[in-house]
């Protein structure tokens, strides 16, 4: 596999930007696809020229600006991750490019609008690629999100909790009698202002169990914007998961 190409078509006075990944693994066949971000990767076999992948993105174009304009609304297409050069990444609400390092060891690195993700196995390797995130996502967790604790817990009204970052398919976060705040790992690629929203709930948690009025009341005194970030959490939530 060679390194990345990028290139562009116009259509109706939109211009649709895409990312090319070569793979010496397709022969003949093209894939074209919108990632829940709304960013365009082209995957084509090495020799194919730049003309012919334009010629192709434009025949789709009008297939690819109305996932495009999905993605942006925020609606329920998703698509399967490979972990491959050109993917969309998100960290704290913003996008970036992952950008697979073939060969090469260490630990992932934010370069400009890349994530380089070491593959010692390969480029190919999609399980080695997703070890390399999550171990570079929950290292960003174990750094941002305490400080965002440290932020909340006065308003909250409570003391220092311990704070764990776990991985959870579907709470983003839990507490417990003990103290302990768990939150999930996956939030970090959220904007702040839900990150916060997320470590505001457990942190009134630990002052009131479960979901009654006292406890929505308590939150909507520390946050009282709760409902707003709450919603928008539960529209984006589903592109956090992988």
């Amino acid at each position: 596999m060679t390194g990345l190409e990028t290139s562009a078509v116009t259509w109706g006075g939109t211009e649709l930007s895409y990312t090319i990944r070569r793979s010496a693994r397709r022969e003949k066949t093209i894939a074209v696809t919108v990632d829940p971000a709304g960013s365009i990767l082209v995957v084509a076999p090495e020799r194919v020229g730049t003309d012919r992948l334009d010629t192709i993105v434009g025949r789709k174009a009008e297939w690819i600006v109305r996932r495009i304009r999905r993605a942006e609304s925020h609606g329920p297409l998703l698509s399967p991750r490979e972990f491959v050069s050109g993917e969309s990444v998100r960290y704290l609400g913003r996008h970036y490019r992952l950008k697979v390092d073939a060969g090469e060891t260490g630990s992932a690195k934010l370069r400009g609008g890349w994530l380089h993700v070491p593959a010692p196995g390969g480029s190919e390797d999609a399980a080695r690629v997703r070890a390399g995130l999550v171990s570079w996502f929950r290292r960003r967790a174990a750094e941002r999100l305490p400080e965002r604790i440290e932020a909340w817990r006065a308003k909250a009204g409570v003391p220092m909790p311990r704070i764990k970052v776990v991985s959870q398919a579907k709470r983003w976060g839990s507490c417990d009698q003990a103290g302990t705040v768990r939150l999930n790992w996956r939030i970090i690629q959220a904007p702040m202002r839900l990150v916060d929203y997320v470590v505001v709930h457990e942190l009134v948690h630990l002052r009131h169990r479960g979901h009654g009025r006292d406890y929505w009341q308590a939150v909507g005194r520390v946050m009282p914007d709760y409902e707003r970030r709450r919603r928008d959490l539960r529209e984006r939530g589903a592109f956090l998961v992988w």
